[in-house]
């Protein structure tokens, strides 16, 4: 593994600015070390080294004053295939698209493009982000670095897998029900589902506040450096905020200890959870109390939030893949199907009524956050699952209702609107990540990154990763 390979992000980013290595030196680093590990992962799906080099040098030949503070320097990232590279084939993991070409690209990738980020490759997903494990018919499965027998989630799993495999520093993801969240805690890796509207959003569904984009990387440093870089308004996006925004990495550089902490391993809503999973949360929860923070068992009533995230799920469904539906059904994977005739079958009263109901899960986690800083609770319910299960059914005897059952905890907490910081949390006895949801007040990633580097240090999972996968 290159040396370079080893650094944070924001150990790159300084080099970089410093002149001490140019972009060039890194996307070097970057295409030899996917070279060497993506036949194991298959992580990084598209690439594109020439137009990296292309933009390097443009960079390194232009002017060099007057550079945002949160400026990445040429720091080389991989975007997710359902997003949107100028010039690029864009999938969106089915071959529906399998041989589309983007003809513009995204808002988020053209903001970190402007902040000095260089796109080296895309990643992979499932088809249409659809589903908690990375694989669709164009590419294949993504497969998790930490055991390559295992899934690394979904849907940003080629994210995900990319970064704890050390191919490159920074990666995209979108989250919707937990999208961020489950690859992060299945690769040991760190992520952001940032509140609506901080990373404009203007493509792949209609407006809604449930689908969102956010930095991934292996530190709570680097997602605090990449989101920098991403957030800010749009006025497109009318729930993007005015700046100037606080520096973020700043926040994740000054730890602070959070002073009271609800712990939960199933939020209320999980229908089982692992025992390792319990023991993890269990592990974490004491930790803190032994550095003096007040932990107390508790979380806000979300016990309707699962059903009425999967209504307001199928009405964008509609949006989505109902106009694919009728020429493309053969091409599409069966779950995605069986979410958009969900959508379908829904009643106007439905829609209606789960958007009220998702004011109410809002203030009443308002509320709740009005005695805690933060609430730490599992990001999935099980471990890593061997790649070949499309989705777990069932677990510990218990079956889920429906395929994304074993995503409860993360649908759940898609529907309070808060920042939520993606950690790695433990092991499993045999060695697979677990991960943490470190969910913070509304509008707070500020705080959430100070308590999350915090929570990082004490834990001191963080430099496990980049590792050769296994």
């Amino acid at each position: 593994m290159h040396e370079f390979i080893k650094w944070t992000a924001s150990e790159a980013v300084a080099r970089l600015r410093s002149g001490e290595l140019s972009p060039l030196d890194l996307i070097d680093a970057a295409e030899r070390r996917i070279a060497d590990t993506n036949p194991q992962v298959n992580a990084m799906v598209t690439l594109c080294v020439e137009r990296a080099r292309e933009q390097a040098r443009r960079l390194m030949n232009g002017p060099r004053a007057n550079r945002a503070a949160a400026f990445l320097h040429g720091l080389p990232i991989a975007v997710k295939d359902n997003t949107d590279v100028e010039g690029l084939r864009c999938t969106s993991g089915s071959r529906v698209f399998e041989n589309r070409i983007a003809p513009d690209s995204d808002p988020v990738v053209k903001r970190l493009e402007t902040n000095g980020a260089i796109v080296i490759g895309k990643t992979n997903l499932p088809e249409f982000a659809a589903g908690g494990n990375t694989f669709n018919d164009v590419f294949g499965a993504t497969r998790n670095p930490w055991d390559t027998r295992m899934s690394a989630s979904g849907s940003s799993g080629g994210s995900a897998a990319a970064l704890a495999a050390g191919q490159v520093w920074l990666a995209t993801g979108n989250d919707f029900g937990g999208s961020i969240r489950t690859p992060a805690a299945f690769c040991s890796v760190a992520g952001l589902r940032p509140s609506p509207g901080m990373v404009a959003r203007l493509q792949k569904q209609p407006f809604n506040p449930l689908s969102v984009e956010g930095p991934m990387a292996r530190t709570v440093a680097d997602v605090a450096l990449m989101f920098d870089a991403e957030a800010g308004f749009d006025a497109r996006d009318p729930l993007s905020p005015r700046d100037p925004l606080p520096s973020f990495a700043l926040c994740a550089a000054q730890p602070r200890k959070p002073l009271r902490v609800a712990v939960s391993a199933d939020l209320g809503v999980a229908p089982v959870v692992d025992r390792e999973v319990r023991a993890m949360i269990g592990a974490v929860a004491d930790k803190l109390a032994g550095e003096g923070v007040i932990v107390e068992e508790a979380h806000p009533d979300l016990r309707d939030a699962a059903r009425h995230f999967l209504t307001l799920r199928g009405a964008v469904y509609i949006a989505r893949i109902a106009p694919l539906l009728a020429q493309n059904r053969h091409l599409l994977k069966p779950e995605v199907i069986e979410n958009t005739e969900f959508g379908l079958g829904l009643k106007l009263q439905d829609v209606v009524a789960a958007e009220i109901a998702q004011g109410e899960i809002i203030r009443r986690t308002a509320a709740f956050f009005g005695e805690y800083d933060a609430l730490i609770c599992p990001a999935t319910l099980c471990p890593p699952f061997p790649v070949e299960l499309r989705y777990p059914e069932s677990w510990d005897g218990v079956a889920f209702d429906g395929y994304m059952g074993w995503l409860a905890l993360t649908c759940a907490v898609t529907m309070t609107a808060c920042p939520v910081l993606a950690l790695p949390g433990g092991f499993t006895a045999g060695g697979l990540p677990l991960g943490l949801q470190v969910i913070g007040r509304p509008r707070g990633e500020a705080a959430l990154f100070a308590q999350g580097a915090w929570l990082e240090n004490l834990l001191g999972l963080a430099r496990l990763t980049p590792l050769d996968p296994r």
